[in-house]
């Protein structure tokens, strides 16, 4: 297809619609526009709008299988190449309101050098920012550059989230140094997001690997080559979380220790009690026998004689365990 009608684009409730005029700009889809790959349109869509899926449900301009994936449930990050196009899928920090940032977003990106067709639910912030650019004449000019724009904001929105979960385990690294437990369920947490990014983020980085690798023919070499720097970049993100997933484990076992410790220290200091009165609860209990015969029990000084003596034995019995190191 050499040129696409502009009536062909027309979606009432898409989220964003536009024509990449070359220079970093967008101009509106209109009806009688010629859509080629010097100026290629931009249609994001939340595919739960009405309008929205009937167009991605009928439009001739999307192979079959590819419609089933922009309204797919597909989250998973991959690339396919389907004839001159290329379906991908990619996942992004939640920043939504009501929602974890570990809660990803996804979306799905049909593109060709005169047409990216991109789907998602919930809504993504680092699409946000490549509008912002393009809004202010400084954004993508053509299909290629505007992938790599997108995939540079999803990585540094991903990049700031491993640093704050890595600042979040060295303050509890440094609490627990003064002996100080976290939360409930915050290590739990932590370590979960964790895993979540190192399931989803490793696959990522493949796709952008890929694309970096393979003759797109709407990518030059420059953008490969920025391409491949975004997929280091995540790399290296991989490679934190892996020292943080680790350091985590490590965090856990010595709570443990520093709870079991405690828990020990509370034990011995109840069991010098116990064997400091005990010579004390034995005597009070044989004079409290209810027996004739109880020594003492005729003068008016026996009992402050008896309260005497059990000081004297309790503060006997800590001496004999000072010195012996028990206290």
């Amino acid at each position: 297809m050499d040129v696409i009608e502009g009536r062909e684009l027309q979606v009432p409730d898409a989220v964003y619609a536009y024509q990449l005029d070359g220079k970093g700009g967008t101009t509106p889809i209109e009806d009688d526009d010629k859509i080629t790959s010097e100026e290629p349109c931009w249609l994001h869509l939340d595919y739960a709008h009405p309008a929205s899926a009937e167009w991605l449900a009928n439009t001739p301009l999307l192979p079959d299988l590819v419609r089933q994936a922009l309204a797919g449930e597909s989250t998973r990050p991959r690339v396919t190449r389907l004839g001159d196009g290329t379906l991908i899928t990619l996942r992004g920090i939640n920043f939504n309101t009501d929602s974890r940032p570990d809660q990803l977003v996804t979306f799905r990106v049909y593109i060709t050098d005169k047409m990216i067709i991109s789907t998602r639910h919930r809504k993504v912030y680092s699409i946000d920012e490549v509008v912002n650019e393009l809004r202010n004449g400084q954004g993508p000019i053509n299909s290629g550059n505007w992938l790599v724009e997108i995939t540079d904001a999803l990585t540094d929105h991903t990049s700031e989230f491993i640093e704050d979960l890595h600042d979040k385990i060295i303050d509890l690294e440094d609490a627990l140094l003064e002996q100080q437990t976290p939360e409930r369920g915050q290590l739990a947490l932590i370590r979960k997001q964790l895993i979540v990014l190192r399931r989803y983020m490793a696959p990522q980085r493949d796709v952008f690997s890929r694309l970096a690798s393979e003759r797109l023919p709407w990518m030059n070499d420059d953008e490969r080559r920025r391409m491949q720097d975004i997929a280091d970049r995540l790399g290296r993100g991989l490679d934190d979380l892996d020292g943080s997933i680790a350091r985590t484990a490590i965090l856990s076992d010595e709570i443990t220790t520093v709870m079991a410790d405690a828990m020990n220290r509370r034990t011995y200091t109840m069991s010098l009690m116990a064997m400091v009165f005990l010579p004390t609860t034995f005597l009070t209990g044989l004079f409290g026998v209810n027996l004739g015969g109880i020594p003492g029990s005729g003068s008016p000084l026996a009992f402050a004689s008896f309260c005497f003596m059990l000081v004297a034995l309790v503060g006997g019995v800590a001496w004999w365990l000072r010195r012996s190191r028990w206290l």
